[in-house]
C-alpha cells in the first residue's frame, strides 16, 4: 500500500501546495480521499486501468474544486463518487453547465453513492462517521490488504474521530489552525489538537494535512507546526504535495 499526498492545503491553492487531495494506491484498488485542485496530478499515478474510487469528506469548495479537472482524465474502468446525504444535488448543482462539463458528459462512466446508506456497494472494508464541522463532514477508516488507514478533515476534536482512528497504522488528519488557536463555530485542529487526538486514538503514524493556507504560507510555518505536534506524538510527519508514504 502506498499513500500520496496530490495537495495538503485547505482554503485555497497556494505556491507552497494544491488544495487537497490524498491517494491511496492498494494492491487492486485505486482510492481518492477529496478533490481540492491537487487532484491534477492524479494521472501521475493512476493509468485509468483500474476503477477509481473517490470519497468526499463534504461539500466545501476547497475539497471539490478539483472536480472540474475529471475531463482531463480517462478511467476507462470508471469513477464511483462516495460522499455523505445529499450527495447527487450538491454535485450536479455545480458540475453542470455554465461552470463545467456535466458528469454525465465525461468520457467515462461516473457512479455516485450516498453514505452510509449505500456503503455496501463498495468492494473493500471501510467506515465513515460524521465529524464536527460548521457544516456535515464524513471521516473515513479503510482497511485494506492488512493495513488501517483514517483520514479525518475539516474537524474538531470528537468521539467519532477517535473510533476511525484507534490503532490505525496511519491517521492522516487536518492541522489548519495555528498553534493554540481555536475559532467557536469552525471546528478545526491545530498542532497541538491533531497530536492530543493521535496520543488518544494511538496510530502508528500522524500525517498533517490541509494546511490552512492563510495561517501556514510558507514550509517553514509547516515545519514549526510538526515540531510542536512530535513533542506530544512523536511519530508525526509534515505533509507536503508529492509525500509518499510506503506501508
Amino acid at each position: 500500500m502506498e499513500i500520496i499526498f496530490l495537495g495538503t492545503n485547505g482554503w485555497y491553492d497556494s505556491a507552497v501546495a494544491n488544495t487537497v487531495c490524498t491517494l491511496i494506491k492498494t494492491k487492486r484498488h485505486d482510492i481518492v480521499l477529496d478533490a481540492g485542485n491537487g487532484i491534477y496530478r492524479l494521472d501521475k499515478y493512476v493509468d485509468g486501468s483500474r476503477h477509481v474510487y473517490l470519497f468526499l469528506s463534504h461539500f466545501h469548495l476547497d475539497h471539490i474544486m478539483g472536480l472540474h479537472i475529471l475531463p482531463k482524465f480517462n478511467f476507462k474502468k470508471g469513477m464511483t463518487i462516495c460522499a455523505g446525504y445529499g450527495v447527487k444535488k450538491a454535485l450536479n448543482s455545480i458540475l453542470r453547465s455554465p461552470f463545467t462539463m456535466p458528469l454525465n458528459k465525461l468520457k467515462f462512466n461516473i457512479r455516485i453513492l450516498e453514505l452510509p446508506a449505500q456503503a455496501g456497494q463498495i468492494p473493500f472494508s471501510f467506515r465513515s462517521l460524521p465529524l464536527v464541522h460548521s457544516d456535515p463532514v464524513l471521516g473515513y477508516r479503510f482497511e485494506i490488504d492488512g493495513k488501517i488507514v483514517a483520514y479525518c478533515t475539516d474537524t474538531g476534536y470528537c468521539k467519532n474521530a477517535v473510533t476511525l482512528a484507534k490503532e490505525a497504522d496511519v491517521l492522516v488528519c487536518e492541522c489548519s489552525h495555528k498553534r493554540g488557536e481555536n475559532i467557536p463555530g469552525w471546528p478545526h485542529m491545530n498542532p497541538e489538537s491533531a497530536a492530543v487526538f493521535a496520543q488518544e486514538s494511538g496510530p502508528g503514524k500522524l500525517v498533517l494535512t490541509h494546511f490552512g493556507a492563510d495561517r501556514y504560507p510558507l514550509l517553514k510555518d509547516r515545519t514549526n507546526a510538526g515540531r510542536i505536534a512530535v513533542k506530544i506524538f512523536k511519530n508525526t510527519i509534515v505533509a507536503t504535495d508529492g509525500l509518499k508514504i510506503k506501508l
